[in-house]
């Protein structure tokens, strides 16, 4: 099988560069008298980023654990451009590692020969490997976070979409939207709604920067962020000159004064502002808000994008729409997949406790202590320890049956179930 990976998909979003791998996956193979049979990709996916999905690399190690491809075509081993396209994590060193040496007599493959997964010394030189990549993950996390911090030091512009306020270069106002903004401070200041706030803009037809509808989320964030009175803040804290003490200043044209900016951010609570946002966000209480539904954080969309690629974003718990479903879990990414909620907790529990593989199912003590009062907190705990996520199907459009087979676990194991997504493997031809 042939395994390609990329990690910077908000540069080029066309996939050449996963397509260039495969290419030299398919030169490899054929010097070394190998065939390809299946081809697995993740484009723009990180591997260094715990929790982090990959949806080819799942239905790998899936298909090595089976040992055969979906038509029956068995597998000898993996071909791959690099090591750190596959595994920048220890864990997924070892499901890789378990999953390809659970036939014997396969190989991996990379553009410096034919190695054997099976002996001590390739195990080291894996190891090795996985060392040399953590450490560069970690060097270059150093190096892009003092370069954000030094530009933030000297008052430059934030990277990425322009701030709603301001035009493309992010530095002069824009007159309508920043007039919007100094009317809102001020509404605010005197005692107004957000929600009236947010309102009335959705009346004017204004929309955000990336064409949404404002809503009393967007609208606090907007008027809360230290950016509208000329402040510049990084990584969630107000920068301040060392030698005075004092904010730093950016380059732009600010829209309020810092003075109106502060009045505005007295009539939040902490837990709305701009710099104490976001569910693990720590309030000034020093507390953090955990998940509020089960399976938060556990569920990964199936569904398939229009360039053949699985999503695999994150499925958000929402508010449903009847009685029978009063909460869903959506994907907010491509919008195509949804599930009930209770139904959708229901199957994670039936999963967890009958359908587990018997060596990582939860003792029958644990499972009575689930059914007689386990909080949250442990019960996802429980979760993490046997699956590192669902992937959920998408339903049918008009279909109103449901069946929890829509949930298709991702054990923590040697990577058993179905995975999604596409990829490669090595096979030897006849």
């Amino acid at each position: 099988m042939s395994y390609a990976r990329t990690s910077e998909a908000f540069r080029q979003r066309d996939g050449h560069g996963v397509r260039h791998q495969l290419r030299i996956n398919e030169r490899t193979a054929r010097e070394h008298g190998c065939l390809i049979v299946a081809a697995y990709t993740d484009n723009g996916r990180s591997a260094s980023k715990e929790n982090a999905p990959r949806p080819g690399f799942d239905a790998l190690v899936a298909v090595l654990s089976a040992g055969c491809t979906a038509g029956g075509q068995a597998i000898r081993g993996v071909v791959c451009v690099a090591d750190d396209r596959l595994y920048r994590r220890p864990e997924d060193l070892a499901r890789f590692f378990a999953a390809l040496t659970s036939r014997p007599g396969r190989v991996y493959v990379d553009p410096q020969g034919m190695r054997d997964p099976y002996s001590q010394e390739e195990m080291l030189r894996a190891v090795r490997s996985l060392e040399t990549a953590m450490t560069e993950t970690r060097v270059r996390s150093r190096r892009v976070s003092d370069w954000h911090w030094a530009r933030a030091v000297e008052g430059v512009p934030h990277s990425g979409p322009r701030p709603f306020g301001w035009q493309d270069d992010r530095l002069t106002l824009h007159p309508v939207e920043a007039a919007l903004i100094r009317r809102a401070v001020a509404d605010r200041v005197g005692g107004k709604a957000v929600r009236a706030i947010a309102r009335e803009w959705c009346d004017l037809g204004v929309t955000g920067t990336r064409g949404g509808s404002p809503n009393a989320q967007t609208v606090t964030q907007i008027m809360t962020a230290p950016r509208v009175c000329g402040y510049r803040a990084n990584r969630g804290e107000l920068l301040l000159l060392p030698e005075t003490g004092e904010p730093v200043l950016g380059r732009w044209e600010p829209v309020v004064t810092p003075e109106q900016w502060r009045a505005a951010c007295a009539t939040f609570s902490p837990g709305n502002l701009y710099m104490h946002r976001g569910s693990a966000a720590p309030r000034r209480t020093m507390r953090t808000t955990a998940p509020s539904r089960l399976a938060s954080g556990f569920l990964r969309c199936g569904a398939r994008l229009p360039n053949g690629e699985i999503c695999g974003g994150p499925l958000c718990a929402q508010k449903g729409r009847s009685r029978r479903s009063p909460y869903a879990y959506a994907c907010r990414s491509c919008r195509r997949c949804s599930i009930s909620g209770p139904l959708a907790d229901e199957a994670l529990e039936r999963l967890l406790f009958q359908e587990a593989p018997t060596h990582v199912r939860p003792s029958e003590i644990t499972r009575r202590r689930w059914q007689k009062g386990m909080t949250d907190a442990e019960k996802r705990e429980t979760i993490a320890s046997v699956v590192i996520h669902y992937v959920v199907r998408p339903g049918v459009k008009g279909s109103h049956t449901w069946h929890h087979s829509r949930l298709e676990p991702v054990w923590r194991d040697a990577g058993g179930g179905e995975g999604r997504g596409a990829g490669s493997a090595v096979g030897w031809p006849l």
